[in-house]
């Protein structure tokens, strides 16, 4: 695990977007599979900056998760963020994008049509990271085992005061998410990390204790993970 310190928002994103923008230009098709929330925003902005410098219409975009019970349209949903901060600006092709639908009528057949998917188009080239306030990596929560694959996920309480879900009140939320085994399989990982809130949970990611109960600990199985922290 590689661990990089940065003093600001601003210059862990300009680190984070070059690290992806590398890739891009070693690899013109990469599968990227792509984290929403407040932490890889700046990254995606500097990101989205550099598009003249990479063939953003071969780029294949990976969604990681996606909250459950509601519609896609949702403001609040991971698509919304995504189309927001990535697809649209880049221009993806819908045929280069995959992604779970927030609201599917069988969650179960929905995890294995997305699972089948990047069985078609994996392994993942380059898995963009954020760090849950308990440990969790995408929708893995905590718990006495952890899933391989893509599953449905029970939330914690941490999960479901995020602010992406501040709009969801009302809602049986659920978490669809790719599971570890996925995730590990990535070719390169790249966990940002960054606000106060994060301060405790980093400190014991670091600590290198692989544990269920921190399910960001498995990262320290992985030959090629960068760790930026601000």
């Amino acid at each position: 695990m590689h661990i990089q310190h940065f003093d600001s928002e601003k210059s862990l994103a300009a680190a984070a977007s070059q690290i992806i923008l590398q890739a891009i230009q070693k690899k013109s098709d990469l599968l990227l599979c792509a984290a929403t929330g407040n932490t890889p925003t700046a990254t995606y902005q500097a990101l989205v900056a550099q598009k003249s410098l990479f063939p953003a219409g071969q780029l294949r975009i990976f969604k990681l998760d996606e909250w459950g019970g509601v519609p896609m349209d949702h403001p609040g949903t991971c698509e919304a963020y995504l189309q927001e901060h990535l697809l649209q600006p880049l221009n993806i092709p819908v045929d280069r994008y995959f992604s779970f639908h927030s609201n599917p009528a069988d969650p179960q057949q929905e995890c294995a049509r997305v699972q089948e998917r990047l069985q078609q188009e994996g392994p993942i080239d380059l898995c963009v990271l954020g760090l849950g306030v308990n440990g969790h990596l995408a929708f893995n929560e905590p718990g006495a085992f952890l899933q391989p694959h893509c599953h449905i996920a029970q939330l914690t309480q941490d999960s479901l005061g995020h602010s992406m879900a501040k709009d969801m009140q009302g809602a049986k939320l659920y978490g669809l998410t790719l599971g570890m085994s996925d995730i590990l399989a990535a070719r390169e990982i790249l966990l940002l990390i960054s606000g106060p809130s994060k301060v405790e949970v980093t400190k014991q990611l670091l600590e290198a204790k692989i544990s269920s109960q921190l399910p960001a600990s498995f990262l320290w199985l992985h030959s090629n993970v960068k760790v930026l922290i601000q």
